[in-house]
């Protein structure tokens, strides 16, 4: 899923300093699972922003997902009533939904940092930078370029030890003592001897926005 975090308080304050009646809107696909920006936290935004802002207007929204458009419909009067729309999604949702109302201003209240997997209650972690070239069938299942500090493609290199990268010992483990560790399990050590070439980046930076088309699924106009 994807993750986020509030935004400082004095950015969110100053991204409003000159619209008067706000919507709050909350997403409760992936930001919601995490804590981040579902209901509750929308709930908890819009109470901080009426105690620091008592002259401003907060009012509080929630749909399914904001980066479908049939959700944003149900918001659509919502938003026309309002100066502007403080969005609590990921950035994705933040523009489908300034996309789909091209009238409205709409604000980033999160940061996005990533997309993760839930490791236990209350902790995330990083597994996916959405490259475009996946080589998970190589490793194991496990990503050397988000789970190795360095993103090599051919590691290990010198600074772990005792399973740990340098960067920090006690916290963050070596993707690449993960990855032998992982295909030792699996008999498939002897592809830690390939020598891969480097990244095709392209396929994560094309020179435009990437879309995944399924043309069995594409209704006529």
């Amino acid at each position: 899923m994807v993750i986020g975090e509030r935004k400082p308080m004095d950015e969110i304050r100053a991204m409003i300093s000159n619209y008067n009646k706000i919507l709050v809107l909350g997403c409760e696909g992936c930001v919601a699972i995490h804590m981040a920006g579902g209901e509750k936290e929308v709930g908890i935004l819009a109470s901080v922003l009426r105690l620091a802002e008592p002259a401003k207007t907060f009012v509080e929204g929630t749909v399914q997902r904001q980066c479908e458009p049939e959700f944003i419909e149900e918001i659509a009067q919502l938003a026309a009533e309002c100066d502007v729309i403080l969005s609590m999604a990921c950035g994705a949702g933040v523009q489908h939904v300034a996309e789909f109302l091209p009238g409205k201003r709409v604000l980033p209240a999160l940061n996005t940092t990533g997309i993760v997997v839930t490791e236990m209650q209350g902790k995330w972690g990083e597994r996916c930078l959405a490259c475009g070239d996946c080589v998970l069938d190589r490793t194991g299942g496990i990503c050397p370029i988000t789970r190795c500090s360095k993103g090599l493609l051919n590691g290990p290199c010198g600074g772990s030890q005792n399973g740990m990268c340098e960067i920090d010992p006690e916290n963050v483990e070596c993707g690449w003592q993960l990855i032998y560790d992982r295909l030792e399990q699996l008999g498939e050590l002897d592809r830690m001897e390939e020598i891969w070439l480097p990244k095709d980046w392209s396929k994560a930076h094309d020179g435009g926005p990437r879309r995944r088309i399924r043309e069995d699924m594409v209704l006529d106009a």
